[in-house]
């Protein structure tokens, strides 16, 4: 039994929102999280969420339920804002999907770590923004050991898009339902989106998220991750923004 004083401390934080599917989603936050960001500590405000599917959506009944949940077997996605996020005029998003091997290890086979880190030192230097990171998204939604899976196919030559569909996945099987309900209990104004993939640009826009602008956000290129790459412009409509990722597959090493 929860005490009435943790409850007290707890209840005010959770806020139960309701998605355009009718399902009810838990967020919690604000808590404070100093970050080291390269040479800084930045501090930037934390939410998280839970999906209330099988689960109470009256916040005490939530709490009490949580010991006997077992939640850990599963991923819960989150949100990291920086400023006044729900005022200032101008704001920067990322929509960031988890990559274990990238954002944890530090894997050259993608771009990943590079688009989280930078993404936050963007958000910081402008001032405003949101960095929503969206753990059932790993592999374009195939989860991680798929997607181990699928690198052993890419290593035989195959691309990031024909791996998948070996596997019997489509393309792209990631939703941004839950991430675009949360943005929109935290903002009501426009956002500029940190992408190089316009399914997300249009994702947020087809569930009425206001969008001002969008930044491509290419990097850490390497002969590690070339092909990778150019298969996302060239097979995933991915904006190119310079001339390093190379479009046709005969041009890349």
């Amino acid at each position: 039994m929860i005490s009435d004083k943790v409850k007290n401390i707890l209840l005010d934080k959770m806020t139960i929102l309701t998605d355009i599917q009718d399902k009810d989603i838990c967020l919690v936050g604000p808590v404070k999280l100093p970050v080291q960001l390269e040479d800084k500590i930045v501090t930037f405000q934390w939410y998280n969420w839970l999906p209330l599917e099988g689960l109470p959506s009256d916040k005490e009944k939530l709490l009490e339920s949580l010991a006997t949940a077992r939640l850990a077997d599963g991923q819960q996605s989150s949100v990291l804002v920086y400023g006044d996020f729900e005022h200032s005029e101008e704001a920067l998003i990322r929509m960031h999907s988890i990559c274990h091997t990238g954002d944890i290890f530090g894997s050259k086979r993608c771009d990943c770590g590079f688009q989280l880190r930078q993404s936050m030192k963007m958000i910081v230097e402008h001032g405003s923004g949101a960095l929503v990171y969206l753990a059932n998204h790993e592999g374009r939604g195939i989860g991680l050991f798929s997607k181990s899976l699928a690198y052993i196919l890419q290593q035989e030559g195959y691309d990031t898009v024909e791996a998948n569909h070996a596997l019997g996945f489509p393309d792209d099987t990631r939703s941004y339902v839950e991430a675009i309900t949360v943005l929109k209990g935290l903002r009501q104004k426009p956002v500029t989106l940190i992408t190089n993939n316009p399914k997300k640009i249009n994702a947020l826009k087809s569930f009425g998220m206001l969008i001002a602008d969008h930044i491509p956000l290419w990097g850490d290129i390497s002969d590690y991750n070339r092909f990778y790459l150019a298969t996302k412009v060239e097979k995933s409509g991915h904006i190119q923004n310079n001339d390093e990722i190379l479009l046709a597959k005969e041009n890349v090493s």
